[in-house]
């Protein structure tokens, strides 16, 4: 056998990672607060700028701005964020979170922050450190066009 069939099957590994982790979110929607999984970044984000176009919330989720609108109306119904004018910019609407959006940013803050516990538990810093780096090498392939 190569060495190269001996390696971990990476793309495997993490989509079952994935998939485990995207059902462990899943099984506590009390945890949101009225916010589903999905919506959990928007609220971090907002939560960390107080106020961003949708075009800034897009990129800095890599997703496109249509799936940020068609989300973000959804939390607009929830109450979760409200649109505001831009204060230099009159064409300009930002969002930001509305008290209770910013209550479920907390709640779902510390739900992560469990989880984060649980996935780091046996590990070393420095094994972690390796996998944030790895990680962040698959992102910035697909931020480079390369995957």
């Amino acid at each position: 056998m190569s060495a190269q069939c001996a390696r971990p099957r990476l793309v495997f590994l993490l989509n079952r990672a994935q998939r485990a982790l995207q059902r462990w979110v899943e099984t506590r929607p009390q945890a949101w607060d009225g916010a589903s999984s999905a919506q959990a970044g928007l609220l971090f984000f907002l939560a960390s700028r107080n106020q961003a176009t949708v075009g800034e919330i897009a990129t800095a989720l890599a997703v496109a701005p249509a799936a940020v609108t068609n989300l973000s109306k959804r939390m607009e119904a929830a109450l979760l964020v409200e649109r505001v004018n831009d204060a230099h910019d009159g064409r300009l609407t930002r969002l930001q979170l509305t008290a209770a959006g910013a209550q479920a940013s907390v709640q779902a803050g510390a739900v992560l922050k469990e989880l984060n516990v649980r996935l780091a538990d046996g590990f070393s810093a420095a094994e972690l450190d390796t996998v944030a780096r790895w990680l962040a090498h698959v992102a910035q392939l697909e931020a480079s066009g390369e995957v």
